[in-house]
């Protein structure tokens, strides 16, 4: 725990202090993280990152991640980037005579859009008018809500939510994540009422305390298929980035696409 606590303290605090900064340390950060998730993903899949399928999917990532419209240069639309990535996946199988099944081509594309796409809404939300506003409402909803059902499950937590995925957690810690997330949200209403309202505030707070969760027994649910604890080593006591990152990757581009945070 005590080796959790201090990784935990030392990965947010340059986390937090490269939003606040923004540009291109915080883009670097961010892009690093999606490169190094989706080299967890692969290799969860059992595919080593130089196998054809696995570089076709890094690409994919850096597609969506890389800021190519500050750098003047034109790429694809996203829905362009998924369908080309299909197709040239689609053609190693064919390719390689079937060695990479379209299962594996299939799981590649999931995981460039799961990863790329996830990483490359954060970098949005900083990018916008206000962006730290928004970043830091998006985050301070996250992870209250984490706390909220930590505590919250520890303290009072008796009815298992989804014993079969995640067999700690409980409704009653979730419900105390989503009290908690909705409290936060209206103290960031209440300290910028110029940026945002109440009722949006809460319902911000809301979607990313409940997608959060989400966010986190899919990831639980997937190591469970793979039989693994957790999906890499970077961060002692924590695990590996989509161990942390679960719960981001799911949230900020919820609230683009549902555009609770502005385009």
């Amino acid at each position: 725990m005590k080796q959790r606590i201090i990784t935990g303290l030392i990965a947010g605090a340059i986390f937090v202090g490269l939003a606040v900064v923004g540009g291109w340390l915080y883009t670097f950060l961010l892009v690093l993280l999606a490169i190094i998730g989706f080299t967890e993903y692969s290799r969860m899949n059992g595919v080593e990152w130089s196998h054809p399928s696995a570089l076709l999917g890094y690409a994919g990532v850096l597609l969506f991640v890389l800021p190519w419209r500050e750098w003047g240069i034109l790429v694809p639309s996203p829905l362009t980037v998924v369908w080309m990535l299909a197709f040239l996946l689609l053609a190693i199988t064919v390719i390689t005579k079937n060695k990479t099944t379209i299962d594996g081509a299939a799981l590649m594309l999931l995981g460039a859009l799961y990863v790329g796409y996830g990483f490359a809404a954060m970098i949005e939300a900083r990018q916008v008018e206000h962006g730290l506003f928004w970043t830091f409402l998006s985050f301070g909803c996250i992870w209250s809500s984490d706390i909220g059902a930590y505590f919250t499950g520890k303290a009072v937590g008796r009815t298992k939510l989804w014993p079969s995925i995640s067999p700690n957690k409980t409704i009653e810690g979730a419900a105390g994540g989503v009290l908690l997330s909705l409290i936060v949200a209206a103290l960031f209403a209440w300290s910028a009422p110029e940026l945002i309202a109440l009722p949006k505030a809460l319902l911000i707070g809301l979607v990313a305390a409940v997608a959060g969760q989400f966010g986190d027994l899919i990831q639980s649910a997937y190591k469970r298929v793979r039989n693994i604890k957790d999906t890499g080593s970077l961060l002692p006591g924590h695990g590996g980035v989509l161990d942390r990152c679960d719960s981001w990757i799911i949230v900020f581009p919820l609230l683009l696409l549902t555009e609770l945070l502005p385009v």
